[in-house]
């Protein structure tokens, strides 16, 4: 039976997949978060590898607060760089099999393409640095797969889909940014990749190839499309003004465009991708009728 332990099973993606980790029997999943596993504690956290041996280890766990990173650098760097440090070095020389989450920040967002997993990263927050900073502890490992997200939201904790809901129903109108591209991603749809890729390499389906990966779902838009398209899958009659990003200064600077190319995970692992306007409804309904 394959043993596969969770970090940061709390939040937004952690949740996700708890909820897919339900239909696959025949795996012991072990589902850890800061109340039972402090990974920022190097002797508690090798401890507790090393009493489940794990066969993988999904690490759901981030300091994502991006402008309070900006002051609180110390603990940014604890959780996204010291606590993947601590990880790595305690299944150094084991065939475990880590996954770790990133970011679109680390990229400058100067680009007009979308960027691969060879584009050269250059962040431009202390959020972005030290998500950079845990990806090369993260590649300490022999056996260590990095996905880059955008935009991530779910219908678990708080996230720019919820905080849109909210406030629409509060406000006749809100301004939004328009000149920052992307691609939102469901939490949902991470998950179940990321479930069906340890289920594809445990059946001998697929072989696990190390490295960078780049995931989010499909088709491109601005926060402003973003917005417009939560209020209205959500019929709710609030007006959604664009603006730009000088108008709505923030205390770290956001990538203006930073829209990721998925080619990479798709071959490899043979994953179909849905559009973000499909997987947003989902998300949606879920939250209006939960």
């Amino acid at each position: 039976m394959a043993i596969i332990l969770i970090t940061g099973a709390n939040g937004q993606l952690g949740n996700e997949i708890k909820l897919f980790s339900k239909i696959y029997y025949g795996y012991d999943f072990i589902f850890t978060d800061t109340d039972t596993l402090d990974i920022t504690n190097a002797a508690e956290t090798k401890d507790l590898i090393n009493n489940t041996g794990p066969d993988w280890i999904i690490n759901c766990a981030a300091y994502n607060q991006v402008d309070k990173a900006e002051s609180d650098t110390e603990n940014a760097n604890l959780i996204n760089c010291t606590a993947v440090q601590n990880i790595t070095e305690s299944i150094r020389g084991t065939e475990c099999r880590f996954i770790h989450f990133s970011t679109d920040y680390v990229f400058n967002g100067r680009a007009f393409t979308p960027y691969d997993e060879y584009s050269v990263p250059d962040p431009q927050s202390q959020y972005g640095r030290s998500k950079l900073a845990g990806e090369k502890e993260a590649l300490s490992h022999h056996a260590s797969m990095i996905i880059r997200t955008s935009w991530l939201y779910s219908s678990f904790g708080n996230n720019f889909v919820k905080t849109i809901l909210k406030k629409a129903k509060e406000k006749e109108s809100l301004n939004v940014v328009f000149d920052q591209v992307g691609t939102p991603t469901y939490a949902a749809d991470l998950a179940e990749a990321v479930i069906t890729i340890i289920a594809g390499v445990i059946r001998n389906q697929m072989a696990f190839i190390p490295g960078i990966y780049h995931y989010s779902n499909e088709g491109v838009c601005s926060w402003y499309d973003f917005a417009e398209a939560i209020v209205e899958e959500a019929e709710i009659s609030c007006r959604i003004i664009p603006i730009l990003s000088a108008q709505y200064l923030t205390a770290a600077q956001r990538p203006a465009y930073s829209v990721l190319d998925k080619s990479k995970i798709k071959e490899n692992y043979d994953l179909t991708i849905p559009h973000w306007r499909s997987s947003l409804k989902k998300c949606i309904k879920i939250v209006l009728h939960r």
